[in-house]
C-alpha cells in the first residue's frame, strides 16, 4: 500500500523507467509526473491518493464484494468468488487492471501482475481520472459521502458479525439474502439521503436495541380499530384511509426504507441490516446513472497524459505502444454483426464525446458553431470538459454534448420497432431533425428510470390483514419477468411477513393489468 504525497519533478529529463518490470521507486516517479500534468495542465482536482498493490486472487476477492474493501461476510459473495476464479484459472475471463473506490481518500487496487506501461495507465485512469469525477459530479457530491464510507463499512461488518454470533447466522443471511434482492428497490431517486453519519448510525443502532422506533409504535396503534369503527360510513372511512396513508408518506419510491421503518414484525437488529444494504444500494446509485461519463472522463484523461509523458521524453516509444494497444482494446466498438457486440461500448462513446467537446473547443466547423455556440472555438478544452464531468449524468450529457459528427461517425439511426410488424421502420438518418431524435433517443437509452421498474409502495390495509400494496407502473406495455417477479415478492413477504399484494398498471391510464400475490409468513 501507497499514501502517495507529491514530490518535486525535473520538467524534462531521461525517460521515469525502462522496461516492463515495476517497482514502488518507479511508481512513485510516475505518480509525480502523472500528477503534474492532472494538475497543471488539465486542471484536475481529487481526493488524497492510496494505492494498494494486489494479487489476482485478490482482485477476484475484490470483485466478489462488489469492489468495496471491509465488505460484510455474505455467501453470494463466496458463491461469486469460486465461479470467476474458476473462469479466470481457465483463461475464459480477464480481470480489470485496477478497481477505485469513492472514498476519502480515493482507493485505487491495482494488480501487480500488470507490467510498468500499464501500471502507469492504470494510475492515471483510477488515481486521477475517476478520482476527478467521483470528487466533482453533482450526483457523488449530492448523494454519497466518501470521507464516511470507510467507517461506515466498518461499522456495518462489526454489526454483522455480532447479530450472527447472537442471533445465528441462517437467521442473518435469510434476512441479507431478502434485502439484497430488493437492492435496486432501496434508493431514493429524487428526495436527497441524508449523509452517513457513524456515530448517528451506533447511537440509533443501540436505541434499536432497547425498542421499537416510538413514531413506528404510534402509527401501528392507530391501525387497531375497534368495530364501532368498523361500521362507520363509507365516506369517514376512506377519509381515515388517507389519513393514515398522509402518515407513512405514500406512496413510496423506497421499498427498503419503508420495509426498515414500517415492517410490522421485524426485530430491531434485522431492520439495522435492511439499512446497511440500503445504504450501500444508494452508494452505488450515482455509479449506475454515470457510467458512460465516468469511463468516459477516466478514459480521456489517461489518454492524454500519456501521450503528454511520451512527447515530454518521460515513457519510451514502446511503453506508449503497449499503453495504447491496451487502450484501444478497450475503446473498440464492435459492430452489430460482430459476435463481440453487446450494444454500445460505453468506454468508446464516452471517450469519443470527450475527444469530439476537446474538437468542438479548439477546431469547429460551421456546423458545431450552428449546434454548440456555447462552446464552439471557446479554446478552453479542458475547462469545458471539467464543467461537464460536474453537472450532468450520462443521459443529460449525451442530450447536451453528441454531436452529428459524432453520429456520423457511430453511424448511429433510428429504427422504430412496432409491436406486430413485420419489418423494421428507418425514422430518423443524417439530417437536421433525425440528429436530434437520434440523441433523443439514444439519451433516453441511458435514463436509469426506463430499464428499472418503477415499483412503490402504494398502500397498506391497515384497517384490515395489514397486506402490503405495491405498484408497478407499465411503460410502453413492458410488463415484469414473471418468475423474477414471484420470487422477489417471495422476498418482499419474508421481510414483511404479512401479505403482499404487486399490482402492474398502466402508466397512462392507471388501469391494472395483472396482479401478483403472496400470502402472510407464519
Amino acid at each position: 500500500m501507497m499514501n502517495l504525497r507529491p514530490t518535486a519533478l525535473d520538467a524534462a529529463g531521461p525517460a521515469l523507467f525502462q522496461g516492463s518490470e515495476w517497482d514502488f521507486d518507479k511508481l512513485r516517479r510516475v505518480y509525480d509526473a502523472i500528477e503534474e500534468i492532472a494538475v497543471g495542465e488539465l486542471g484536475l482536482d481529487t481526493y488524497p491518493n492510496q494505492i494498494e498493490v494486489i494479487t489476482s486472487e485478490q482482485m477476484l476477492d475484490a470483485y466478489a464484494s462488489i469492489g468495496l474493501p471491509l465488505m460484510y461476510r455474505h455467501w453470494s459473495f463466496g458463491k461469486r468468488f469460486a465461479r470467476e476464479e474458476a473462469l479466470y484459472r481457465h483463461g475464459l475471463m480477464g480481470l480489470a487492471y485496477e478497481i477505485v473506490i469513492n472514498s476519502n481518500p480515493c482507493i485505487s487496487y491495482i494488480m501487480e501482475e500488470n507490467s510498468m506501461p500499464m501500471q502507469t495507465l492504470v494510475v492515471a485512469h483510477a488515481a486521477f481520472g475517476h478520482n476527478h469525477f467521483f470528487k466533482n459530479n453533482y450526483l457523488f457530491r449530492q448523494w454519497t459521502d466518501a470521507g464516511g464510507i470507510l467507517d461506515y463499512l466498518a461499522f456495518a461488518r462489526d454489526f454483522i458479525a455480532h447479530a450472527e454470533e447472537r442471533h445465528g447466522v441462517e437467521a442473518v443471511e435469510r434476512t441479507l439474502d431478502a434485502a439484497h434482492a430488493l437492492m435496486d428497490h432501496g434508493v431514493h431517486r429524487y428526495a436527497k439521503p441524508p449523509k452517513l453519519n457513524l456515530e448517528e448510525e451506533r447511537r440509533r443502532e443501540e436505541e434499536r436495541r432497547l425498542h421499537f422506533e416510538r413514531h413506528y409504535d404510534d402509527i401501528w396503534r392507530t391501525t387497531l380499530f375497534s368495530e364501532e369503527k368498523r361500521d362507520e360510513d363509507e365516506v369517514a372511512a376512506a377519509k381515515k384511509r388517507a389519513e393514515v396513508r398522509r402518515q407513512l408518506r405514500l406512496p413510496e419510491e423506497n421499498l427498503l426504507y419503508f420495509i426498515e421503518k414500517r415492517a410490522p414484525r421485524l426485530e430491531p437488529w434485522q431492520r439495522e441490516l435492511v439499512r446497511i444494504v440500503r445504504h450501500i444500494s444508494q452508494y452505488f446509485y450515482p455509479q449506475k446513472q454515470t457510467r458512460l461519463m465516468n469511463e468516459g472522463c477516466a478514459t480521456f484523461v489517461h489518454y492524454t497524459i500519456v501521450n503528454r509523458l511520451h512527447e515530454k521524453g518521460l515513457i519510451s516509444d514502446g511503453a506508449l505502444l503497449e499503453i495504447l494497444h491496451s487502450h484501444t482494446s478497450v475503446v473498440c466498438q464492435p459492430d452489430f454483426d460482430d459476435a463481440r457486440y453487446s450494444g454500445i461500448n460505453p468506454y468508446a462513446l464516452g471517450f469519443a464525446m470527450m475527444r469530439d467537446i476537446k474538437r468542438i473547443c479548439t477546431e469547429p466547423t460551421d456546423e458545431d458553431r450552428d449546434w454548440f455556440p456555447d462552446i464552439a472555438g471557446n479554446g478552453d478544452p479542458y475547462g469545458t470538459l471539467r464543467h461537464a464531468w460536474a453537472n450532468y449524468r450520462d443521459e443529460s450529457f449525451i442530450l447536451q454534448y453528441l454531436s452529428p459528427r459524432l453520429i456520423r461517425d457511430f453511424r448511429l439511426f433510428k429504427i422504430a420497432d412496432i409491436e406486430g410488424a413485420d419489418t423494421l421502420q428507418v425514422n430518423a438518418i443524417h439530417d437536421d431533425r433525425g440528429y436530434r431524435e437520434i440523441r433523443a433517443a439514444l439519451a433516453r437509452h441511458y435514463d436509469l428510470a426506463r430499464h428499472e421498474p418503477d415499483i412503490q409502495v402504494k398502500d397498506v390495509d391497515l384497517a384490515g390483514d395489514r397486506c402490503l400494496v405495491l405498484s408497478h407502473a407499465v411503460h410502453d406495455g413492458i410488463m415484469l419477468d414473471e418468475s423474477q417477479c414471484e420470487a422477489v415478492i417471495d422476498y418482499i413477504a419474508e421481510l414483511w411477513r404479512y401479505g403482499v399484494r404487486l399490482e402492474e398498471v398502466d402508466a397512462m391510464s392507471d388501469k391494472v393489468i395483472k396482479t401478483y400475490e403472496e400470502p402472510a409468513r407464519r
